[in-house]
């Protein structure tokens, strides 16, 4: 449905040129929620504004449904942007305008007809669950109404995408909780494509089918979430995926402890999770595993575990062992790999 083919922005900042986008190519599929994760300064706002030309590329094509949206015409563009809603981090809200008007505004200003306008802002107050505060304004709303009546402004145009650029980065944990809830609702009740930046893990992990990992200006790793949380291959992709502190040992800890055997970080996916499987090399290898560290993360379709292990035993016995957890699906790293 959107296609990013090999885009690039450079700004001029005085005699500086500044990449901020580096030949980036990303594909967002009908219907699904695809996120991109980076540090602050990575890119992503850059792109996100990108989709629809609140940023124009220095270079590459912009496709939305197959047509490059940068060579349309300024009203054929103005039809492409009413197919795509955007949530800001900061909710972009008039501060003298209630929550009905706040909505109304916008669709007033498309010449959409009062009965309609009127539909639509009852409509998806309900949606977002603030029906009872058409009449309130802003300030007397908390963060996370604010950021709902900001999405349902976006619904109410009634788009095919909706953007969302840092929508929960401003949220306390819970009701990040809730605004990612409701993003899961919309996607699987309207259908809406959704494609999100966030620098939050959590977001990720909970709502996406799909993440691409940026650094630089550049996407550095991308795929399905299960596939990058479970075989992140870049250093930075690690450095989101995996708790640093979970799998760094201090050295001469890590010496100590290998003298007996060796430390490994195990990997498990849905089911697995549920295996007893260090039990199982108990009995089943002349072996003694210690648990030092790890834990267990649901994504949107299934979970996802990791702990640090200690096996402690003979060197033959431990690589049987290895090898029976790896024949279980169950990936096993060396410790000082990671």
């Amino acid at each position: 449905m959107i296609s990013l083919e090999h885009v690039s922005k450079t700004f001029q900042q005085g005699k500086k040129k500044v990449e901020a986008l580096k030949d980036v190519s990303i594909e967002i599929q009908k219907g699904e929620i695809f996120g991109v994760i980076g540090f602050s300064g990575a890119g992503k706002s850059t792109l996100i504004r990108c989709v629809n030309l609140l940023e124009r590329p220095s270079s590459g094509r912009v496709l939305i449904d197959g047509v490059d949206i940068l060579n349309l015409k300024k009203k054929e563009l103005q039809t492409v942007r009413r197919k795509i809603g955007m949530v800001f981090q900061h909710y972009n809200l008039l501060k003298t305008a209630t929550v009905y008007k706040n909505i109304a505004i916008p669709l007033r200003l498309e010449g959409v007809p009062a009965p309609e306008i009127d539909r639509r802002v009852k409509k998806y107050l309900k949606i977002v669950g603030l029906e009872d505060k058409a009449k309130s304004y802003p300030s007397e709303l908390s963060g996370g109404q604010r950021q709902r009546v900001a999405i349902a402004r976006a619904l109410a145009h009634e788009p095919e995408v909706l953007l969302s650029d840092e929508a929960t980065s401003a949220l306390d944990p819970t009701t990040t909780e809730q605004i990612l809830d409701l993003l899961l609702k919309i996607n699987k009740e309207l259908g809406i494509t959704i494609f999100l930046i966030t620098h939050e893990l959590d977001v990720i992990q909970k709502i996406c089918d799909r993440v691409a990992v940026m650094e630089a200006g550049a996407i550095v790793e991308q795929g399905r979430v299960v596939d990058v949380f479970s075989k992140p291959q870049h250093p930075r992709t690690r450095s989101f995926v995996r708790n640093k502190a979970v799998f760094q040992v201090p050295e001469h800890i890590r010496e100590e402890l290998e003298k007996t055997g060796r430390l490994v970080a195990l990997t498990f996916l849905g089911e697995s999770s549920k295996d007893p499987f260090l039990a199982a090399i108990t009995r089943k290898f002349d072996i003694l595993p210690s648990i030092l560290a790890g834990g267990i993360d649901d994504l949107k379709d299934q979970s996802i575990g990791n702990l640090l292990v200690h096996l402690k035993g003979d060197p033959n016995e431990t690589l049987k062992a290895i090898a029976y957890l790896q024949a279980e699906n169950i990936i096993v790293e060396e410790v000082n790999r990671l």
